[in-house]
């Protein structure tokens, strides 16, 4: 794990291999540890991979700021510090408002930019209310009774009933997570603004990835995102929730890795 200090505080990432650059960003609750199985396969393939824990998850220090754009802007420092012009970014959930947010503040920068399990608009009021609610949870419960709570809902039911060993993996680790950290993501997340127009401007191609059971993101929201862009890579990930690294693990990469080869193609030779 390598660190750098951006606004006073550190934040932690992996730089691995040679080759296009691949950007992978952790959602909610989660670290740079969860993509694990994607790096090796795209280092096999002859990536340079970065992997970064956001602010206030994993190694990284609290954000100074509790805003999606504090988070891009970590993004982009990592970037600076590696020397690093242009990358394909593949965003989980929260990570994927993180590249959205960088794409939007530095699109000469993007080769591609790929939402996992995410989309462009806005917290409705009703969404705003439920994170004001578990953030109000948080303070009065404690983290790790949440945590709990949340992680078996990220998964369908049929593979939450067959691995619970990966999920109290995944709450262990979030357990581990200061409360501070989870409450500013919250912030974060229900502040962000619409970023739809980013997707319309995109002179890049957008991956999506959607997951036909997953319950964080409505169906309409998911699929209205897919018409924005010019260029566009559109999969459903069938018997899947909203943790297709997990769950699709084997179609997830593939689908990964064929979006960063047509995207340093496209590159490479525009016409």
């Amino acid at each position: 794990m390598r660190y750098l200090e951006f606004e006073g505080r550190k934040v932690a990432y992996q730089a691995e291999g040679k080759g296009p650059v691949v950007v992978l960003l952790h959602g909610f609750c989660e670290d740079s540890s969860l993509w694990q199985d994607f790096k090796t396969d795209l280092l096999d393939d002859q990536h340079r991979v970065i992997s970064i824990d956001l602010p206030g998850f994993g190694a990284s220090d609290l954000p100074a700021n509790n805003t999606i754009d504090d988070y891009a802007e970590a993004v982009n420092q990592v970037l600076e510090a590696l020397d690093i012009g242009q990358a394909v970014l593949i965003g989980h959930s929260m990570g994927g408002y993180t590249a959205l947010a960088f794409a939007e503040r530095r699109p000469e920068k993007v080769l591609g930019l790929g939402l996992f399990h995410s989309h462009p608009f806005a917290d409705a009021e009703e969404k705003k209310q439920h994170r004001l609610r578990q953030i109000q949870f948080i303070r009065e419960q404690g983290h790790v009774l949440f945590v709990k709570q949340l992680m078996p809902g990220l998964f369908s039911e049929s593979y939450s009933s067959h691995d619970s060993f990966l999920i109290k993996r995944l709450i262990h680790a979030a357990s581990a997570y200061p409360p501070a950290g989870i409450i500013a993501a919250l912030e974060a997340m229900m502040t962000r603004p619409d970023r739809s127009a980013v997707l319309k401007a995109a002179g890049y191609p957008v991956l999506f990835i959607l997951g036909d059971e997953d319950k964080l993101i409505p169906e309409d929201l998911g699929w209205a995102q897919t018409t924005l862009p010019r260029i566009a890579s559109v999969h459903l990930l069938k018997k899947t929730g909203h943790m297709g690294m997990f769950e699709a693990r084997k179609r997830s990469q593939i689908i990964v890795r064929e979006f960063v080869h047509y995207c340093t193609a496209l590159a490479h030779n525009p016409g």
